[in-house]
């Protein structure tokens, strides 16, 4: 008995069948959604598959990546010349197409939009049941040209599949959607600060990096222990007059000179290549569950509620702990950032940038987390503030945190690389006062009940009080 069923002619029949099948519940989909928003009177309808990152907050036309070219005698499109030019940006405006492809905005306010439709096909369509070319066909009876605005980037699209593809392969395609929008955000990019002899670390954090599908730039820090008075000099740095460490009394370290550079190097880089946002993590910290899913949604709702923000930190050791910070209207889980220690990761800005910067630090250097809370004029000290001005930087912190250092002092495998070096203008001083002195990198306090930032947190939920099961 032949096994029909089996045989390469019959996986292509049962494929095609169900190509069909999907088709024709695309289209009928398709028809009901455009069907409901004519009866509601709506002005506008936009067409977003469900699976796409949208990156803007201001989704006006249609997502790039769309189709620039003829339709030939069968209604299928042709590529033209132009296509390239206009999907790699090299070519930017709005230009007339004869057909999109998956994400477009109907303007429901003019009369001819009546017309448009995906089902039934219209009574002179003959070609190929292409919810596409339905519609492109339905557009061009209604007197209707259809447009591509490349002028933003809106956002993502997961690839879609082909009829012998599976769904484990449609859950890799939406993964490295969200990777793109996590490596990107919207022409954000992501760095960690390594030293290049702290292997261990790199190999650890790209690791958990990897886990997470989060793709980074690894930024070689400077390393203080290789610094030596002629650099020093050459660079122009001094410390600020009258800095002294708050803990432990002594003056600035060549390690924290390193840190500081190294970040003032990403800072740069970010001016350089105009990245409006950017992400900074150090390669000692741990990820809060959910850490990208938060991040990504703290982003969004920051984007939707246009906040003017320069500076958001992400992780950091609150040092005001008298009184809560201001909650941010409109943005949950965000607060307006009081003094803070620590740089373990933070957004910035290219205004943030270019205002650390254009503050020249290398002339009246002090530790890079007491240097930001200057710069939002937050420092208690204010004989250091008078060293710099402005002092309006736009910070925020997360709150709660994304993430947190894996080590403390005094617990095992803590190492300070920043403490543990030479004083900053005499390299044959040696600190070491990381394990004894380190109040700085011990872990937060207890916070008064009073003085916790209840009101940037959500309203709790009768869930929050049903106790999990590894708590019963």
């Amino acid at each position: 008995m032949g096994k029909l069923g089996w045989s390469s002619e019959g996986l292509k029949e049962k494929s095609k069948v169900k190509e069909i099948e999907v088709m024709h519940n695309l289209v009928h989909c398709r028809a009901g959604a455009i069907n409901g928003t004519q009866v509601k009177s709506s002005p506008y309808r936009d067409f977003l598959p469900k699976a796409s990152r949208n990156a803007h907050r201001h989704f006006i036309q249609l997502i790039c990546y769309n189709n620039t070219g003829l339709m030939n005698l069968q209604g299928f499109y042709k590529r033209t010349p132009d296509y390239l030019q206009i999907r790699e940006w090299k070519r930017i405006g709005c230009f007339p197409v004869p057909m999109v492809h998956s994400t477009f905005l109907i303007d429901l306010r003019k009369e001819a939009s009546n017309n448009l439709a995906f089902y039934p096909p219209h009574q002179d369509y003959t070609w190929t049941f292409d919810d596409i070319i339905v519609f492109a066909f339905s557009s061009r009876q209604a007197g209707i040209q259809m447009y591509l605005c490349n002028k933003e980037h809106y956002g993502y699209l997961p690839i879609p599949l082909k009829p012998h593809q599976t769904l484990q392969e449609d859950i890799e395609n939406l993964i490295h959607v969200q990777i793109e929008a996590m490596s990107d955000l919207g022409e954000k990019w992501i760095f960690m600060i390594n030293l290049k002899r702290r292997k261990d670390r790199r190999d650890r954090m790209l690791r958990t990096l990897y886990e997470q599908e989060i793709e980074v730039k690894i930024v070689e820090a400077v390393d203080g222990k290789a610094l030596n008075t002629s650099q020093l000099k050459a660079w122009n740095i001094e410390m600020l007059p009258g800095y002294r460490d708050p803990y432990s009394s002594r003056p600035l370290t060549r390690g924290e000179i390193g840190c500081f550079l190294s970040h003032f190097s990403v800072w740069k880089e970010v001016i350089d290549r105009e990245l409006e946002k950017t992400l900074v993590i150090e390669d000692d910290v741990r990820f809060e569950h959910q850490f990208k899913k938060k991040l990504m949604k703290l982003m969004d709702d920051i984007d939707k509620a246009q906040l003017d923000w320069e500076l958001i930190y992400i992780g950091r050791k609150r040092m005001q702990v008298k009184e809560p910070e201001k909650a941010v209207p409109n943005v949950i889980n965000l607060v307006e950032a009081d003094y803070s220690y620590w740089t373990l990761g933070y957004a910035i800005s290219l205004e943030g940038a270019q205002k650390l910067v254009g503050a020249d630090p290398f002339g009246k250097m002090l530790p890079v987390d007491e240097f930001l809370p200057i710069m939002y004029n937050k420092h208690p000290v204010a004989e250091y503030k008078e060293y710099y001005e402005p002092r309006d930087l736009k910070a925020f912190s997360a709150e709660p945190l994304l993430i947190y250092p894996t080590h403390y002092t005094g617990q095992p495998g803590y190492l300070s690389d920043t403490e543990t070096s030479t004083i900053w203008d005499n390299e044959t001083v040696a600190t070491d006062w990381d394990r004894t002195h380190s109040w700085k990198s011990r872990k937060q306090g207890n916070i008064h009940s009073n003085a916790k930032n209840t009101e940037a947190l959500p309203p709790p939920t009768s869930l929050d009080t049903v106790p999990s099961r590894e708590e019963l």
